[in-house]
């Protein structure tokens, strides 16, 4: 007599005890314990004793083995929501500790969390779904991740295999939804595929510099998997190439050429702020940056002119338009209006990004900060030029009057400047600083000066919602140090559920809701593009209220001689503070347009 296995729960049917051959079942019978169809079920097989005894001598599942692989790896965080689909997973995270689970209100938060550890540290942190819905939450992280470059994996919950394609409860065809948003797509739907799929997702997230995606039939995730993990050391690569000499020693040419050469990087040049200050030093060049490079280097350094761009300053828009080089250095910089007629060298890991936006005289493959390095020792010294750095100096002073006009300014309603100038009163040297998108981040990018602070923003997605789930990553990798989020009403309310999961995780992370009662980024664009003002506005909650109703701290602030005194406050306390800041909502910061270049 034989014995048939339920893919789904496990469950066995025995021929012997049931007194039923299983071919002879009515074709309506199905699994007792979980309800799948007869087709969910296959033989033990002949030698079945002996299968089952091996079996049952094997105490680890397809679940445990894809998290061992992980913690080989180095993954340290899985952020997420549990389900049905997932419960095998959520398990084996229960029953370990190197890997530490973190319990999101929502799996959009969970995503960018995974998206924000990418960008911080380089690594993968790992985000949690179940099918469906919860799936389908993810994505709009994961394109944050991808989109930007940061490696991410999602661990996404799937029905049964033996319900696939039967319209069961909340069965999507996962691969093709997250396809066009991720690095790396693949269905575990054996055991044996487990180790090698959790690596190449790994590896992908990696060298594609995104996120990786892994599909999990809950009835593959508690089969039993007795094989070896694979060695991280031997599998797993970053990529961290030198470009070609010979395009070294082009660009040398180039800038030993150049008078008035200017440098600008990107966030590919994180982590190479010293060889950036020693390049522009050794050829006296200025230095703008990205926004999402804003902080890589000192911006009271003589040579930082601050950030290029829509959202950048006047002068870094001036001094670029006075260049007769412009080295770009870790950038796709799409913004080509900002962009002159000048020969520019172009450094990038992604040959892809090279000459994308604009053509380049000398392109360079390879990472920023080890080209930086090989053009320190290849290019001459440089006599600065003093007309140029004049006009620069100039709107520099013009820029600091400003920005002294904004520290300066009582006006009620409260000014976003003015508030800018206040959390940099406040703000340690090393802080975090998280930055969402909306009127705020104009303002925080024209007006703050980064001496010390690290950045972090949705780049290329210019996700609503992100700064504060980044965060709460952030506080996760930095317990030390100050994490500040700088966000609207607009977009802090569509995540703000998980100030809980602050609470609960003891993250002291301070958040600065610029509160003016509508989407004012979106009103001044209609003002631009001549459209009436509709849609904008709402009615919002007391943010202060809920974030004490939450367990933590918070501030409401409706006059800016009250602002200093709640920031010290929310500043110095070891709980998650939030300051409730009503601005002005008339009051907005304007994007920086190219300045003319025989002006």
């Amino acid at each position: 007599m034989a014995r048939f296995r339920c893919t789904v729960c496990n469950y066995i049917y025995d021929e012997e005890k049931e007194g039923v051959k299983f071919s002879d079942l009515s074709p309506d019978w199905v699994c007792p314990v979980c309800s799948a169809p007869q087709s969910a079920f296959e033989e033990i097989g002949a030698g079945g004793e002996k299968n089952e005894a091996e079996a049952a001598n094997i105490q680890t599942t397809v679940a445990d083995k894809i998290l061992e692989q992980l913690t080989e790896a180095g993954v340290k965080y899985i952020f997420g929501i549990p389900g049905d689909s997932n419960l095998p997973l959520v398990d084996s995270i229960s029953k370990q500790d190197r890997i530490k689970f973190i319990l999101t209100r929502h799996e959009e938060t969970a995503a960018l969390m995974a998206s924000a550890y990418g960008k911080l540290t380089g690594n993968v942190a790992a985000c949690l779904s179940i099918a469906g819905p919860g799936a389908t939450n993810l994505i709009t992280g994961l394109v944050d991740a991808t989109s930007d470059g940061a490696p991410a994996l999602a661990l996404v919950g799937q029905v049964a295999q033996a319900y696939l394609g039967s319209e069961h409860l909340q069965e999507i065809d996962e691969i093709e939804i997250f396809a066009p948003f991720t690095v790396y797509h693949e269905t575990i739907a054996k055991p044996s595929q487990a180790i090698r799929a959790a690596t190449m997702a790994l590896k992908n997230a990696y060298s594609h510099r995104g996120a990786a995606m892994l599909s999990l039939p809950t009835d593959v995730l508690a089969e039993k998997l007795g094989d070896a993990v694979w060695n991280a050391s031997e599998h797993i690569f970053k990529p961290n190439n030198v470009p070609k000499d010979e395009d070294i020693d082009n660009a040398a040419a180039l800038i030993n050429e150049s008078k008035r050469p200017l440098l600008f990087i990107g966030w590919g040049a994180k982590g190479a702020g010293e060889e950036v200050i020693q390049l522009a030093e050794k050829i006296n060049s200025p230095v703008a940056t990205t926004s999402r490079a804003k902080g890589v280097i000192l911006e009271t350094h003589p040579l930082a002119v601050g950030v290029l761009g829509s959202i950048g300053t006047i002068y870094a828009a001036k001094a670029v338009t006075k260049a007769d080089l412009l080295i770009v250095a870790g950038s796709g910089f799409r913004q080509r209006n900002l962009v002159p007629d000048i020969p520019i060298i172009q450094v990038d890991i992604n040959a892809v990004h090279v000459g994308k936006s604009f053509p380049v005289k000398a392109g360079l493959v390879g990472d920023a900060k080890l080209a930086l390095g090989e053009l320190i020792k290849k290019v001459a010294r440089k006599v600065p030029d003093k007309d140029y750095f004049d006009q620069i100096n100039k709107l520099k002073g013009e820029y600091k009057a400003d920005i002294e006009k904004d520290a300066h300014d009582l006006s009620v309603p409260i000014s976003p400047g003015y508030v800018i100038q206040a959390v940099k009163r406040h703000a340690r040297k090393d802080a975090l600083v998280t930055v969402d998108s909306g009127d705020h981040t104009y303002w925080f990018y024209k007006k703050y000066i980064c001496d010390g602070e690290e950045t972090l923003l949705s780049a290329n997605m210019g996700c609503m919602a992100f700064a504060f789930p980044a965060s709460l990553a952030g506080q996760l990798i930095y317990p030390e140090r100050q994490v500040i989020c700088i966000t609207g009403d607009g977009g802090f309310a569509m995540l703000m559920a998980d100030f809980t999961t602050a609470v609960y995780n003891k993250l002291p992370v301070k958040v600065i809701v610029f509160n003016d009662g509508k989407l004012k980024n979106i009103k001044k664009e209609q003002e631009m593009y001549g459209y009436r003002e509709f849609g904008v506005e709402f009615v919002n909650p007391d943010f202060a209220e809920f974030a004490r109703s939450c367990g933590g701290d918070g501030f409401r602030v409706e006059k800016p001689g009250e602002l200093d005194s709640a920031l010290e406050k929310a500043f110095s306390s070891k709980r998650p503070a939030l300051i409730d800041i009503v601005v002005d909502p008339g009051k907005m910061a304007m994007p920086t347009i190219r300045v003319n270049k025989d002006k």
